[in-house]
């Protein structure tokens, strides 16, 4: 069945007649004429009474019932099929790291889902390589994580950076001082995320060239959980800014003093797929955006 006949039929009884349908889908009055002719060759009944005033047939009214859900459900079709060329609709499998996944991307995601309410969204959460491995895989369509192993066929790019700071205890002797070093925590017990965690590397490399290798650690396998430990007083840890000056805490947050760490992060995708295209492009614009203004208003 011809879509446009069937487009023009429903025009014809909507407007009462087929000049209104004509002028409507601006056709000619033949090519209205013809379109039903072959509607009705193909249905083999007669559709519309012939005569001076309009009228469907007892069939006609049965098929214009039955049938104006299909025109319903094509130009449904066709507004969503316009809406993801536009990058409106859609969706989206993004990947994101603790704790920026807890902390951080919520809000995001719910202003950017309040623009676009037709993109459809779902959030991994993961470690980096994990997240690089299943963007690899066609898993997922981006990811907000660290930079992947050089070599990787994933395209990087950074949007922020997060500096770490010292979380503890807010009766913990060490709270009373403003920034600490290295050499304050020597004998102090230190908690340490995952080892495949972005931000365990670059605090144990710290850690060995600072303190020696004689260090009290204790792993907690999720970082967004540091921080109750942290409060129940099992120990120190090195966390992002962004995770640590929530308020309503019995935690405090110190800056570093003798040997800044930071780590950065970005969005991540397949080299193949950027620039990224449709509603992934809309999502890479509003995360820049969001992480830009957070950061540069805590800095």
């Amino acid at each position: 069945m011809d879509l446009k006949s069937l487009n023009t039929f429903h025009k014809i009884v909507s407007l009462g007649g087929f000049n209104r349908a004509a002028e409507e889908l601006n056709y000619a009055q033949s090519t209205v004429t013809m379109q039903m002719q072959k509607l009705e060759a193909e249905l083999g009944v007669q559709l519309i009474e012939r005569g001076r005033v309009f009228q469907l047939t007892e069939a006609g009214r049965l098929f214009h019932e039955q049938s104006a859900h299909i025109v319903r459900d094509v130009e449904h079709l066709q507004a969503n099929m316009s809406d993801m060329l536009l990058g409106e609709a859609g969706s989206i499998r993004l990947g994101a790291v603790e704790p920026i996944a807890s902390y951080q991307l919520p809000d995001i995601l719910y202003s950017f889902l309040e623009t676009y309410p037709r993109i459809k969204l779902s959030v991994d959460i993961a470690n980096s390589p994990v997240l690089a491995k299943r963007i690899i895989k066609g898993e997922l369509d981006m990811a907000i994580c660290s930079a992947p192993a050089i070599g990787s066929d994933l395209y990087f790019e950074p949007i922020f950076t997060e500096n770490l700071v010292y979380l503890i205890p807010e009766d913990h002797p060490l709270a009373a001082q403003t920034s600490i070093s290295f050499g304050d925590i020597r004998n102090h017990r230190i908690l340490l995320t995952s080892k495949t965690c972005t931000y365990r590397q670059r605090i144990e490399l710290a850690l060995r060239e600072m303190c020696g290798h004689q260090v009290d650690t204790l792993d907690i396998s999720s970082m967004s959980a540091l921080k109750s430990y942290v409060e129940s007083g099992l120990g120190i840890a090195l966390v992002p800014e962004s995770m640590a000056t929530s308020d309503g805490s019995r935690s405090v947050a110190r800056k570093m003093k003798d040997y800044p760490i930071t780590v950065p992060f970005g969005i991540l995708c397949k080299t193949a797929d950027y620039p990224l295209k449709l509603a992934c492009a809309k999502l890479r614009y509003h995360l820049k955006q969001a992480f830009d203004n957070r950061h540069s208003s805590s800095s």
